[in-house]
């Protein structure tokens, strides 16, 4: 072993931390391997997990994946909405072996549907005296040592499950491979990670692909430290993650725009903070959704002034049927754009379609499919192997692809407007959001079959009150401040040059959040357009009704 007594895990909760050293991380997983086995796990009985991120987390997925049992953990939301229709979605498909949660306090519905589907639940604290002692007996190897074997390179090591915004949630088989290939990929793009251990502070939840594959192997692969961050870059709840990343500085920082865009402005007002947070820092790695370009430049400009020009600033792409990434962007890029060229290993390959290409890719990061959904195969992959991501792109410079592959839109989100004519969403959306310099936190775009497009924006909060001179203002105070809508029209004002498909011609201010209950947002903070069109459908009418409903606002130059 490289490194037994470095610290694996730090959970860093409320001035509290527990930790986890690589030896006895390794104990333990080899006992509670052994003893999932002997309960009766398998390739086709798997581990679910329905707890957050944690220690205990880690330790019940790690022997499970070493046990070659797959490991499913499932998003918390899941858990605690009244309609519990989409976990049990999941559990029927997965039919677990074993239900885990750390703690049961609020999940007691959860685990009972668990339990009515005949899978046993084992729990921390704060279940049931069964569910208790299940636990206890499996952690301390009770329950037996199974002989432990060699795992094959393609067999499943997790099951992730899609947000399920067009059905049912998909489950996708992540292999050992896929993992594996990925972080050795990341190692030969990033030859640092050979010369030191790296510091992680990380939320990203580990349902999702990116914090649970790739940041959570990035530490185990390179023997770095991973704190574990209860914060989230949302109102109350990010000083939680500057205090983290204050107490522990990181050598990789991997986030969502989302998270870059609160972080830009702490690290803007507290000095101190910022020398402490680039100290060390060797790469800034952002994915899963366009970084508005304000937030790119104001990014750079803070690494330059705090001594580090030479950072590497990388945006990178994939899914969860990726593990998830596939292309990362060049260290001299200079476009929050650019989803830069394929991780070695890779292919991506460009189709025309309409008037764009089409991105589609094969490698050892490629899943081999769905979880008991075969059907489903022959739709994601083309006759080559090719998985058919969704994305459209177009090459940065034609002579020289290494410089990487611009985005161009969803093209599944696109949509035409009575004139017939196509509108890329997937590109006026981040335009929006840059446009408007923080102010607006996302944007949802509309006008399928209508004659215009429009944007359903919502508002961050603690911007608009600043704007406003409201400190104490509610986002729906904030959606009829005359200051805002005057910012919010002179914004529209900047997005109507082009034909009618990228001229924004309306807009409306939501009052509220996004909904992760309706399925408007997803755990880590991205939008879900369909689910938003579909779940404020009345929404969409008021921003198209004639005579002009007066809550619409158009751009400063109509007027």
């Amino acid at each position: 072993m490289r490194a037994p007594d470095h610290h694996f895990l730090i959970h860093a909760s409320g001035g509290d931390a527990r930790s986890l050293k690589y030896g006895d991380a390794a104990r333990r997983v080899r006992q509670l391997g052994g003893a999932l086995l002997e309960f009766g796990l398998s390739a086709d009985r798997p581990l679910a997990i329905l707890s957050g991120n944690s220690i205990d987390h880690a330790v019940f997925s790690l022997a499970a994946q070493y046990a070659g049992v797959p490991v499913a953990p499932i998003s918390v939301a899941y858990s605690q909405l009244k309609d519990l229709a989409r976990l049990r979605q999941v559990l029927e498909a997965l039919t677990p072996g074993l239900v885990f949660a750390e703690d049961g306090g609020n999940l007691a519905t959860a685990l009972e549907l668990a339990s009515s589907l005949g899978a046993p639940v084992a729990v921390m604290r704060n279940g049931t005296p069964e569910a208790e002692g299940l636990a206890a007996n499996l952690l301390s190897g009770a329950a037996g040592h199974a002989a432990l074997r060699t795992i094959a390179a393609h067999e499943p090591a997790k099951i992730l499950f899609t947000s399920g915004s067009t059905g049912a949630p998909k489950g996708v088989i992540v292999t050992h491979e896929m993992i594996c290939s990925n972080q050795e990929a990341m190692v030969q793009i990033w030859p640092f990670l050979n010369e030191i251990q790296p510091v992680l502070v990380d939320w990203l939840p580990w349902n999702h692909v990116f914090g649970g594959n790739l940041v959570f192997n990035c530490a185990i692969r390179n023997a770095g430290t991973l704190v574990i961050d209860n914060g989230r870059p949302l109102a109350g709840q990010f000083d939680q993650t500057v205090q983290n990343l204050r107490d522990y500085a990181p050598t990789i920082h991997f986030g969502v725009p989302r998270g870059f865009e609160e972080l830009v402005g702490r690290l803007e007002s507290e000095d101190d903070f910022a020398r402490i947070y680039f100290s060390g820092l060797r790469a800034m790695f952002t994915a899963g959704a366009s970084l508005p370009s304000s937030v790119w430049v104001r990014y750079h400009a803070l690494a330059g002034k705090y001594g580090r020009q030479d950072l590497g600033v990388h945006v990178a792409w994939g899914s969860t049927e990726t593990s998830p990434v596939v292309s990362i962007s060049p260290r001299d890029n200079t476009r929050s754009d650019n989803l830069g060229a394929p991780l070695p290993g890779a292919e991506i390959k460009l189709v025309p379609s309409e008037d764009k290409f089409e991105l589609r890719l094969r490698g050892p990061m490629v899943t081999p499919g769905y979880w008991r959904r075969p059907e489903l195969n022959e739709e994601a992959f083309d006759e080559e192997g090719f998985y058919r991501i969704g994305d459209a792109g177009k090459l940065l410079d034609p002579t020289a692809p290494e410089k990487g592959i611009l985005f161009d839109g969803r093209i599944a989100e696109n949509f035409k407007l009575v004139t017939g004519t196509w509108v890329q969403a997937g590109v006026i959306r981040p335009a929006a959001v840059s446009a408007g310099k923080s102010l607006i936190q996302d944007a949802v775009v509309t006008g399928q079959d209508r004659s215009e497009v429009g944007l359903m924006l919502f508002l961050n909060r603690a911007v608009a009150a600043q704007l406003a001179e409201t400190p104490n203002a509610t986002l729906a105070e904030l959606a009829r401040s005359e200051v805002i809508r005057q910012r919010v029209a002179a914004i529209l004002g900047e997005l109507t040059g082009g034909g009618s498909s990228s001229r924004v011609a309306r807009a409306l201010i939501l009052p509220d959040e996004p909904s992760i209950e309706t399925g408007e947002i997803t755990d880590k903070g991205y939008l879900n357009q369909r689910a938003l069109l579909r779940s404020r459908a009345d929404m969409v009418e008021r921003l198209y009704a004639e005579p002009l409903d007066p809550d619409v606002i158009l751009p400063a130059t109509s007027k």
